[in-house]
């Protein structure tokens, strides 16, 4: 991923719902003018949900999510409408397709429910309407209004009103906040030393995500970043005239890094400022206490938002578990998510260890976030956890005042 390339987590997600056949992959269609999703009279072609990273105009970079139909049929089925409602859990803006000629129905209507539930940006939109009597318009019209003012009848296949929906949907675009990752840290010509491990785990040929954004951001404030690996660390303070304003490491170095930066320089982690950015850093700080009440066969759930290749020195599956075994000296029962995967029902679970988090959305992270409070499992995050065993957090949450003051 270039520099210039917007992430998929930055991205405004639109998801697309309905039951089988309302027309959900041909409205896609009409709406990005390509052939993008995948259209057969044959019900239930879309089987899992679909992710479609593009640009939108008038929106910008989007992410449009077709989803299975919410009405599928058999064990299979159900599980696939579960998959279906579990996109909500990530959407700015929500799309209801219902197929004109069948009008609203009862799926239809606990969707909408649930929209409305989460308080989601959403359009009722009812396709296929070449197929419907100007009388037959009239009265579904009717119909939709009871459900919400804020419909749309139009044909994908001859696409009426289909510019009028996207101006719609345009005007749902969520505000834009002034979240930074650290640019909100730094005073301009500021210089910040990035630490990036090359590892066997490291992707060939590129810096991850967090750190690529971390960069861009410091980059965006007029700050002057300095990019180097652990074991060129040393070497690097002593070239500059005077210490840096702040030195961001992989959490992963967290242990080697924290003896090479003097005392007297600012250090954090790309974990810790993307879950910061992703609105879990304040719940994550709170809850790596867990760690002291950890015994042998307590169930852990170790959670990342990729599905990256794992490596033999795998952070989530290998050096994290060994990593809480020395801190508590326990053996734990340790289990793993990755990508949209993430249990409903966390009562089972001492503690979630959750990664940063580049991959989500802030609004999944949220979710996530809710869920574990509302269950009462205290989740932490990759960086705090490394920090806190390694007896540096409240240096590494010192640049970030308002988290400090949790451990004051």
């Amino acid at each position: 991923m270039s520099l210039n390339t917007t992430p998929a987590a930055e991205r405004i997600h639109i998801g697309i719902f309905g039951k089988r056949n309302a027309g959900k992959s041909s409205l896609i269609n009409a709406i990005t003018s390509q052939n993008l999703a995948i259209v057969s009279e044959q019900k239930g072609t879309t089987t899992d949900p679909v992710y479609k990273a593009m640009e939108l105009l008038p929106l910008g970079p989007v992410m449009i999510i077709d989803t299975p139909g919410i009405d599928d049929e058999g064990e299979l089925g159900k599980l696939r409408i579960d998959k279906a409602y579990q996109v909500l859990n990530k959407c700015d803006i929500v799309l209801l397709v219902v197929d004109a000629q069948v009008g609203i129905t009862h799926e239809d209507e606990v969707l909408w429910a649930k929209v409305q539930e989460k308080n989601l940006p959403a359009i009722l939109v009812l396709n296929k309407i070449e197929l419907l009597e100007d009388m037959q318009k009239a009265l579904l019209t009717v119909n939709a209004m009871k459900l919400t003012k804020h419909c749309f009848l139009v044909s994908a296949e001859t696409e009426v009103n289909i510019r009028e929906l996207k101006e719609a949907i345009a005007a749902l675009k969520p505000k834009e906040t002034e979240r930074q990752l650290v640019g909100d840290l730094l005073q301009p010509l500021d210089v910040v030393i990035l630490v990036t491990p090359i590892d066997s785990a490291a992707p060939k040929g590129r810096l991850i995500l967090p750190q690529q954004q971390v960069l861009r951001n410091v980059l965006d404030n007029n700050g002057i970043a300095m990019v180097v690996q652990e074991t060129e660390l040393a070497q690097a303070l002593l070239k500059l005239a005077a210490p840096p304003r702040l030195v961001i490491t992989d959490s992963q170095a967290f242990a080697k890094v924290s003896q090479i930066v003097p005392p007297s320089v600012p250090l954090t982690s790309f974990s810790i400022l993307m879950a910061r950015y992703k609105g879990s850093l304040y719940n994550a700080v709170k809850a790596v206490r867990a760690l002291d009440e950890i015994k042998d066969g307590d169930k852990i759930l170790i959670s990342e938002g990729c599905t990256h290749h794992r490596q033999c020195q795998d952070i989530g599956t290998v050096k994290m578990p060994n990593w809480i075994r020395q801190y508590t000296k326990a053996e734990p029962d340790f289990c793993f998510t990755s990508g949209t995967e993430f249990p409903t029902d966390l009562s089972e679970y001492k503690l979630v260890v959750h990664c940063g988090a580049c991959m989500l959305n802030e609004k999944e992270m949220v979710h996530r976030n809710k869920v574990a409070l509302a269950q009462g499992v205290p989740m932490t995050n990759y960086g705090i956890a490394i920090a806190y065993m390694h007896g540096i957090l409240n240096r590494t949450v010192a640049p970030l005042p308002d988290i400090a003051k949790l451990l004051e």
